[in-house]
């Protein structure tokens, strides 16, 4: 076996090697992988991290997704969707408060009422947030899950330019065990080549940790990224949600999920090298400095909460949320604190595209 210096140190890695990498124990071990993708994040991306203000929008939900908290079946969750004015209005809050770009995301949705409410809320977030620090306004990112061509291509036109549509695992008879019959791994993968036709960034990611999972399934969900040349990553730790219907299947404790969700980061960098790859809020949930390991580990993009206080605890995909009742000035001092004691900076009024993008696309 290869020393591991000699393996980090690679531009390309077998199957066989990513599975070491995911499976690596010692302390020392794990703290060069760390050290390598962090390095291979600052050669190749930089020292910033871009902030996405995410809105979420409705959790009106079509889906039955057995794993989250918001699916159709959940009773007890209070529904909501704000309005086109209160989406505005806290994407402007966000280009305001210099993060460069926004993120719409809700529960998943195909009616021509919803795809219009969308359009809406794009053409409006793009042309009232032109300023001088933003001369092309907010950058803006969808994660409004599976739709038509013709919803993603109308997006687009309105000023939509990146899209996060979550693949959750690519092991098929793993994918159709947290799902319906009605969802198809099939579909979502369609979907993803519709993103990249319609002219989007095209982001997807999956969960880390599902009971059943393997590190051979997390090391193909990293080749399928690299496959079909995935330009955003956003992934995180497996969390029981009460709403959901997993919750009798339990989950990894902590300490070890963690481990492994820090390791998915650092070795989708050094295999993927220049995508985007999101600290998210899922980490934070596990430990409260989970999105600065995150950074640490690799990742490069966070997303400071901007939903209105008031309607945020029914947006709960997984238990144990974290910022549930932080406040948006709160959260914009809290998390550079974080992004600094990590490492880095801010890249303030930015859009912080993914360089992927641009090198495949030319």
């Amino acid at each position: 076996m290869r020393p591991l210096a000699e393996l980090l140190a690679e531009d390309t890695f077998a199957k066989a090697d990513v599975v070491r990498l995911l499976g690596l124990a010692d302390p020392a071990e794990i703290e060069a992988l760390r050290q390598a993708a962090f390095d291979r994040t600052t050669a190749t991306l930089g020292d910033k991290v871009h902030y996405r203000g995410i809105v979420e929008f409705s959790n009106r939900c079509a889906l039955d997704c057995r794993y989250c908290g918001i699916r159709k079946s959940n009773r007890s969750v209070p529904r909501y969707t704000l309005d086109v004015g209160q989406v505005v209005d806290a994407a402007l809050w966000c280009a305001a408060a210099g993060y460069g770009s926004c993120v719409l995301q809700s529960g998943e949705r195909r009616d021509e009422r919803f795809i219009a409410f969308v359009e809406d809320c794009v053409t409006e977030i793009r042309r009232r947030s032109v300023s001088k620090t933003l001369p092309q306004g907010l950058g803006i990112t969808l994660s409004c899950g599976e739709q038509d061509f013709d919803a993603y291509r109308r997006w687009r036109k309105a000023g939509a330019h990146r899209y996060l549509l979550r693949i959750e695992t690519t092991n098929p008879a793993l994918f159709a065990r947290i799902h319906p019959p009605e969802q198809r791994l099939e579909t979502r993968v369609a979907a993803l080549g519709d993103l990249d036709r319609a002219g989007y960034q095209v982001g997807t990611g999956v969960m880390i940790g599902l009971p059943g999972q393997t590190l051979d399934d997390l090391a193909d969900d990293i080749g399928f990224f690299a496959a079909r040349d995935i330009d955003m990553i956003g992934m995180g730790p497996y969390i029981v949600s009460a709403g959901g219907a997993m919750a009798d299947e339990g989950m990894m404790a902590t300490a070890p999920l963690m481990s492994l969700a820090l390791k998915m980061i650092a070795v989708t960098r050094l295999v993927l090298r220049d995508v985007n790859i999101a600290a998210t809020t899922a980490l934070q949930a596990l430990v409260p400095d989970g999105r600065e390991k995150g950074i640490s580990f690799g990742a490069n993009v966070t997303m400071p909460n901007l939903t209105p206080k008031d309607v945020r605890p029914n947006y709960q995909l997984y238990d144990g949320k974290p910022c549930i009742d932080e406040g948006r000035l709160e959260c914009r001092s809290c998390l550079e604190g974080r992004v600094l004691s990590a490492g880095r900076r801010v890249g303030w009024n930015e859009w912080g595209d993914s360089p992927h993008y641009g090198r495949r696309t030319g």
